[in-house]
């Protein structure tokens, strides 16, 4: 499984000719078709026109969009507060407080992750530190997994 930092290039600009297929408008916004539909059946991204075959048309404002979530979810930011944050997007009345307030309680949780993130990680350095590490079978680290 690729992870966000190696996935492929950045997307390309949008200069395509309108409307795109699914598999454009994946390529465009850097995400893949099937997240695509998934975004749409989330409700995310709005349902698409179809041709009379049953294709899934993209329109640069779809494209958009797609983009916008990529930028959120390359952010950590849960689909429940992407749709909220979309919605907002969308709305040029919106108050930037809002904006604001669901960025600050997305910043405090990831503080929160890292700081408990960080404690693993020095409880197990010390755990590590206190295995021997050799052929007895006494070993600290299963002890403490034991408790």
């Amino acid at each position: 499984m690729k992870s966000r930092a190696a996935a492929a290039s950045p997307p390309e600009p949008l200069s395509a000719a309108w409307p795109v297929t699914i598999g454009d408008a994946a390529r465009l916004s850097g995400v893949s078709a099937k997240m695509v539909r998934h975004y749409e059946g989330l409700g995310l991204l709005a349902r698409v026109a179809r041709t009379d075959s049953g294709y899934r048309q993209y329109g640069a404002a779809d494209v958009h969009t797609l983009r916008f979530i990529k930028r959120a979810r390359d952010l950590g930011f849960s689909m429940d507060e992407i749709a909220e944050l979309l919605s907002l997007w969308q709305n040029r009345r919106r108050a930037s407080a809002s904006v604001r307030r669901i960025a600050q309680q997305h910043a405090d949780d990831l503080a929160q992750r890292i700081a408990a993130m960080q404690e693993m990680q020095t409880t197990l350095q010390h755990l590590i530190h206190c295995c021997q590490g050799d052929d007895r079978p006494d070993c600290p680290i299963l002890d403490q997994l034991a408790q």
